[in-house]
């Protein structure tokens, strides 16, 4: 049933798209329920020309979640009913006068039994923004902070990865138990260049031999 909800969900955020057979890809690809919402948000929004007022609306969303107990509460609350649920959101949404793009999001999702799900669509829908931007995310962890001139050098390096028009979005991360080397995360690629990664595997080399 859920399902069925949401494939309703997608074919009323995007009519028009409908209409001429097609879908608005994102640039990356989010699965998992809130990823689906987020893609169907992010096609309808497109279509609407909408994309950066729906990205404020719920910028502002997150930060009513982690700022106002109550209102978290109430979306986590598993013995409140769903048409209480999405009353009270459609409440919300007029008096914050959110679009209708955003506002039918939230009462799908109250519908649907999935307003606890609003936090990962929030933060789906901010990384195909990210992406929509050209942002790639970037995550160095290392075993001791970096001093600027050793930064320097790992954005250097990183930016030869990036295709024309992308920027990197960097954040670091600091991590003893790797004792050295580093973690490298850029867009879906991974890299363990960790002293801590080598120790494994030799000391799992060891074993073996013995």
């Amino acid at each position: 049933m859920a399902s069925l909800k949401l494939s309703h969900f997608v074919r009323q955020f995007s009519t028009t798209v409908a209409r001429k057979g097609q879908i608005v890809q994102a640039p990356i690809q989010i699965f998992g329920i809130e990823g689906r919402y987020a893609h169907a948000l992010y096609s309808a929004a497109t279509k609407e020309k909408k994309l950066d007022a729906v990205e404020g609306e719920l910028k502002a969303l997150g930060s009513l979640l982690k700022t106002d107990a109550k209102f978290a509460d109430f979306c986590n609350d598993p013995s409140l009913k769903r048409t209480e649920k999405k009353a009270t959101i459609e409440k919300i949404s007029a008096k914050l006068k959110y679009s209708s793009l955003t506002s039918n999001l939230l009462a799908v999702l109250a519908e649907n039994g999935r307003i606890k799900k609003i936090n990962g669509v929030v933060s789906a829908f901010e990384k195909l923004m990210s992406a929509h931007r050209g942002e790639v995310q970037c995550v160095v962890t290392t075993a001791k902070p970096l001093d600027n001139a050793s930064k320097k050098e790992v954005l250097t390096t990183l930016q030869g990865f990036l295709k024309k028009g992308e920027s990197i979005q960097l954040e670091m991360n600091v991590d003893p138990s790797l004792i050295g080397g580093m973690l490298v995360t850029i867009g879906d690629k991974y890299i363990d260049m960790s002293i801590a990664s080598k120790v494994k595997t030799y000391t799992s080399l060891i074993k073996q031999a013995v």
